[in-house]
Order: C-alpha cells, then sequence, then structure tokens
C-alpha cells in the first residue's frame, strides 16, 4: 500500500560548511570574504527608502544589470541577474540541460552540481581529474548535454587559462558551456571574452566572495542574447521576481565602487600568498591557488585530525570525507589576524 511518504523527494542534498553556533571563533570554511563591503554598499543600504518595499521590485533587476554590463562592456540584454550565482546555476541547469545526454563535469569539483542534477533527474557524467587535480580539456571531447567548468575549481584551487576553455568550447559547438567563475577575481582568468566568439557559452559569477556580499545574494550570468533568453523564461516559470530592491541598489553601489574592490581583493591575495608559504614551510603540500582559499595536504598528519584539533583552538577549515581529497584541508583566506592564529595553531599541533 503506497503512503503520501512515498511521494516526498529522495535526495541527497548539498552540505555546506559547518556553522558553529556560537560568535567567538575564527570561521575558515566556507569561502567568505572577511572584509565588510563597500562602504557605499553599506550607505545604499541605510540610506534605502522603505516604503519602497510595498512594490515588486525590478523583475529582471535591470538597473544592476546595466552597471554589471557597463563594467564589462557587455549590453544589458546580455546579463541575468539571480539570487547568488547557485541561483542562477540552478536555473542554467534547468534552462540549457534538457537533451537527455549526460552533462559533464569533473569528479572533483564544486559538489552542488549533482544534486541539481538529481532534483532536476538530469544525467550526467563524471570526468576524472589528473593525479594533480587539474581538469583536462581533451577529456571533454565526446558526446554529451552539456558541460560546466568551475574556474578556478573548488575545491582544488586551480585556475585555467583562456586557451582552456577555448579548447573546450571548440570540442563543444552543439552544447552549452558553463563557465562558473565564482572565485575569478582572486587571480583567475575569466571566459568572457570569448562570449563574442562563442554563442554557446556562460559565464557565471557572484558578488558572494570578491565583493563581500555573500549575506546580499547576489549572482550573474553574461552571456548571448538566447541564453539569456532561455534563463528568463525559467525563473519566470517560478519566480518572476527573484532579485529584491535593497539587493539591486546594494549591487549598483559595490559595482560603483572600483577602487574599494579591487583594494580588498588585493588584500586577500597578498595574505594567501603569505598563508601558503607558511603553510609549505611547515611541510604541507599547498596546490597554487586562484582564488579566496588554499587546498592543502600534509603528509605525516590527517586532515580530519588537523581539522579536529583546530576545532579545539575555536578555528573551523573545510575537511571532505569523499574519495580522492579526504586528505585535504581547504582554507579560507581571513585576516591577517585570523591567519595568524591559525598559523600558530599549525605550528602547536605540528610541534
Amino acid at each position: 500500500m503506497s503512503s503520501w511518504k512515498d511521494n516526498l523527494i529522495d535526495i541527497a542534498p548539498y552540505v555546506a560548511g559547518e556553522q558553529p553556533n556560537k560568535t567567538d571563533f575564527i570561521k575558515l570554511n566556507a569561502n567568505e570574504n572577511p572584509y565588510p563591503p563597500s562602504p557605499r554598499v553599506i550607505e545604499a543600504i541605510n540610506s534605502f527608502k522603505a516604503s519602497g518595499l510595498c512594490k515588486y521590485p525590478d523583475a529582471n533587476a535591470v538597473p544592476l544589470a546595466r552597471a554589471i554590463a557597463g563594467r564589462l562592456g557587455l549590453s544589458e540584454e546580455n546579463i541575468f541577474i539571480g539570487n547568488g550565482s547557485d541561483d542562477v546555476l540552478a536555473l542554467a541547469f534547468r534552462a540549457f540541460f534538457n537533451s537527455g545526454k549526460p552533462v559533464l563535469y569533473p569528479d572533483i569539483t564544486y559538489s552542488f552540481y549533482p544534486v541539481w542534477c538529481s532534483m532536476l533527474k538530469i544525467p550526467y557524467e563524471l570526468i576524472p581529474v589528473d593525479e594533480d587535480f587539474n581538469i583536462r580539456a581533451e577529456d571533454y571531447r565526446r558526446e554529451n548535454g552539456g558541460v560546466i567548468i568551475c574556474n578556478p575549481n573548488a575545491p582544488t584551487s586551480i585556475g585555467r587559462g583562456l586557451d582552456f576553455m577555448r579548447e573546450i568550447l571548440d570540442a563543444n559547438p552543439d552544447s552549452v558551456v558553463i563557465a562558473d567563475e565564482a572565485y575569478v577575481d582572486f587571480g583567475g582568468v575569466s571566459a568572457l571574452p570569448l562570449l563574442k566568439e562563442y554563442p554557446n557559452l556562460a559565464v557565471i559569477q557572484t558578488f558572494s566572495k570578491s565583493r563581500s556580499m555573500a549575506g546580499m545574494r547576489i549572482g550573474f550570468c553574461a552571456a548571448g542574447k538566447e541564453l539569456i533568453n532561455a534563463l528568463r523564461a525559467a525563473k519566470d516559470s517560478y519566480n518572476s521576481y527573484p532579485v529584491d530592491s535593497v539587493a539591486i541598489e546594494a549591487g549598483c553601489a559595490s559595482i560603483a565602487d572600483e577602487d574599494y574592490f579591487r583594494e580588498t581583493v588585493g588584500r586577500i591575495i597578498k595574505t594567501r600568498d603569505r598563508l601558503t608559504s607558511e603553510l609549505r614551510k611547515m611541510g604541507f603540500d599547498v596546490k597554487d591557488s586562484s582564488t579566496n582559499f588554499l587546498f592543502a595536504a600534509h603528509p605525516k598528519y590527517k586532515a580530519p585530525d588537523i581539522s579536529a584539533f583546530l576545532k579545539t583552538r575555536d578555528i573551523y577549515v573545510r575537511f571532505f570525507n569523499k574519495p580522492r581529497i579526504d586528505n585535504h584541508l581547504r582554507i579560507t583566506v581571513g585576516t591577517d589576524e585570523e591567519i595568524d592564529m591559525l598559523i600558530g595553531a599549525l605550528k602547536e599541533y605540528i610541534k
């Protein structure tokens, strides 16, 4: 006899980094920016006229789309705005991957991809990265229903250049290729210059990392008009007003403050390079990072043990209990003071 329970979704959800129920700790497990957003963003939020909240926001967030397009040298019709890049990616899976053929992406990458495939019943195929965790473009020369590449990749922190993305695009003219560039501002190479050559390319970025606005939830896709129209059709099929009025104004204010954006990104890169050097001095194998985090393993000490010890010092890093990476830590780059505390704790553990 069937039950209503048989009709509930049966899916393994995405698992985010641990969120401790306390305030006095160092959080280096969610790849958040340790610095506040631009003062212009804070001013825009503080001066927002809340009386206007009785009206729906612009359905396509046109003011923000126009601001992003202007910065990127594109037209506003080439920009789609969503509630963080996760929202944009989920809509992209709905809008772009409908052939019945498997979508291709690396076996070690952003772990939300298989969740969306399962949710939307999209077949997929995992393509192994090599022994050094590099994505090989030649492995994507096969029949597929779409390709998604996180570049720089997470959690490995490894970034690839334009020639790499061009090789994938040239091999897949009949599939939509998504470049998931959540971390590109920290040293990666964006595929944006390829948009004029490849109408099947979609570039997705976020305000959560480099623009310190994880709590505001703003993401966007840059692509040709046909792909943008498909995204809007998917969005309008279930929620025609996804980005709120406050987020639109705050996002525009962030785009207007290029100097602050470059300053904070530069600070994170400088701290990242210092942390990389210190970890290597302690014997860690650390990949060259193009992100705001490091991917590190120690040949003598096990990652879960290191993570557990750091928690006793109220320092939280990310450990993945998954094949091939179960002895690696993903460490978000925090402030210099936070990183000093981390380095001290690691030295204490190793000694």
